[in-house]
């Protein structure tokens, strides 16, 4: 490349097709009003200069990016991956692109929303992370529209979108008792999340109010090597669990593969493992896991539709949506006599 190349400017396309540089900028504007016969003559000399609109200087602008920021924990856990993936899908369909700020999940997010503030963001999409009520007052203040995805927030700043995790984790307690289950555990996923919180809190309450024993407890911090510290730590107990619900599906792939290689448990019959989110690993013949389904496309199109009114009205007011899951049933746990329903060649359970 030439050491003194520099960027082909709208004026000089404008120059070489005959028309004015407000032309060129319609043209380059979706929606703009430009004829067909001036478009042609601005994109042949577009062409021939090698000439694309700088982005960041309309976006000073106009004020508009249309970059979403998006903050997300570990790719390591497929259902983030599938989650992103439909986020970047669904931005892109209605003109917007999206940049990725990866987190510790382990720690505060505040250090990587500082980073995200620095950028010309039109919005910021937290999935899987946590809002401190310091940014999401800088946030409101600032203008920037945030939606929690796969979390819930108390910030009346933030509008958020989630699972079923609630009504989820008591139907996968109602199910494995219906399996005939009599010693349960969990393992859980991050003290400090609240679908975390909201699953166990939701699981341990039905087994309670059923009579139930209270479940073992193992952390699993959402790992897939603390999910196998966790299944080893609850199935060398004397009095070992025949039913264990793990707060995700990294977490319950991770207990399958310990109690089969570990301890020759035969999984669905011996013991039954049942996971929470319904990643694509969990359809695979060798894992064939029952798990509640939280649908990634609906989620992330309340997401998008939540941004896209935020980003044109500024006084929007938050919302907290829920989204409906369903149980899906395949090898890794009993299956009841009962309530069974197959959907879409799929089995779901549902309550009778």
């Amino acid at each position: 490349m030439p050491a003194d190349r520099r960027p082909v400017t709208a004026h000089e396309v404008a120059r070489l097709a005959g028309v004015s540089q407000s032309a060129v900028s319609r043209t380059f504007t979706e929606g703009a009003s430009v004829s067909p016969d001036t478009r042609e003559k601005v994109m042949q000399a577009a062409r021939q200069l090698g000439y694309r609109p700088n982005l960041v200087a309309r976006s000073l602008i106009t004020g508009r990016s249309h970059i979403i920021g998006v903050t997300i924990p570990s790719l390591s856990n497929p259902f983030y991956s599938e989650l992103l993936e439909a986020l970047a899908a669904s931005f892109a369909e209605i003109g917007y692109r999206v940049m990725l700020f990866t987190t510790d999940p382990d720690r505060n997010s505040d250090p990587v929303l500082e980073e995200v503030l620095r950028y010309r963001v039109d919005a910021l999409v937290l999935v899987a992370s946590n809002l401190s009520s310091r940014f999401a007052d800088e946030c409101r203040q600032i203008g920037l529209p945030v939606v929690l995805l796969n979390r819930k927030t108390t910030s009346r700043t933030a509008s958020s979108v989630t699972g079923e995790n609630q009504s989820g984790a008591a139907q996968i307690a109602a199910f494995l008792a219906a399996g005939g289950h009599q010693r349960f555990a969990y393992i859980a996923g991050l003290e400090s999340s609240s679908t975390n919180h909201d699953r166990e809190k939701a699981f341990t309450d039905y087994l309670k109010e059923h009579d139930y024993a209270a479940p073992l407890r193992a952390v699993g911090n959402y790992t897939v090597e603390g999910a196998m510290a966790a299944t080893r730590e609850l199935l060398n107990q004397k009095n070992r669990p025949d039913a264990i619900f793990c707060a995700n599906d990294l977490m319950a792939l991770a207990a399958v593969n310990v109690a089969r290689t570990e301890f020759n448990l035969e999984v669905g019959r011996q013991i039954s493992i049942v996971g929470f989110d319904d990643s694509a690993l969990a359809a695979w013949p060798i894992f064939g896991l029952t798990t509640y389904a939280q649908p990634v496309r609906q989620m992330v199109g309340r997401v998008v539709e939540i941004v896209k009114e935020a980003v044109t009205e500024k006084d929007m007011t938050p919302v907290h949506e829920v989204v409906e899951g369903s149980l899906i049933v395949r090898e890794s746990a009993r299956i009841p006599e009962q309530g069974i329903t197959v959907i879409g060649g799929v089995k779901v359970w549902q309550p009778t």
